[in-house]
């Protein structure tokens, strides 16, 4: 990738997790947090709950492929982790990469400027047996 460096230890994965910021999609989800680098460093995850070994792999192919493709309108300087979801095993390159350019690169310009997003909204707790 031109501008962007790979996000390596756990550290820096967790500090990703839990300081940064999320923006929610039903494909993907990315975290970002700002970095002193002058660089941005880009991590990819994909669980096991998005299929075998070669459906991960095709996961993080596009991921990279949509980010090359957007990279040069992203801002610089964060540390950016993107996560496979389930659903993004059956979304081609173009969905993806038009997803970041309309509404991922948008979000990481807002962190970047150092604006909260709001907060993903939260699923309603399922009623137990003894609840009504």
């Amino acid at each position: 990738m031109l501008y962007t460096d790979t996000l390596r230890t756990d550290r820096d994965f967790r500090l990703c997790y839990h300081k940064g910021q999320c923006i929610v999609s039903k494909d993907i989800i990315i975290y970002a947090r700002k970095n002193k680098l002058g660089i941005d460093r880009l991590g990819i995850t994909t669980g096991k709950k998005v299929g075998n070994a070669v459906a991960r792999s095709r996961c993080r192919r596009l991921i990279r492929q949509a980010w090359r493709e957007n990279e040069a309108d992203a801002p610089v300087g964060l540390d950016i982790v993107i996560v496979a979801r389930a659903h993004l095993k059956e979304v081609s390159s173009d969905v993806l990469s038009r997803y970041l350019h309309q509404y991922g690169v948008p979000a990481l310009h807002k962190i970047s400027a150092g604006e909260t997003l709001p907060k993903p909204p939260q699923r309603p707790a399922k009623a137990g047996k003894g609840e009504a």
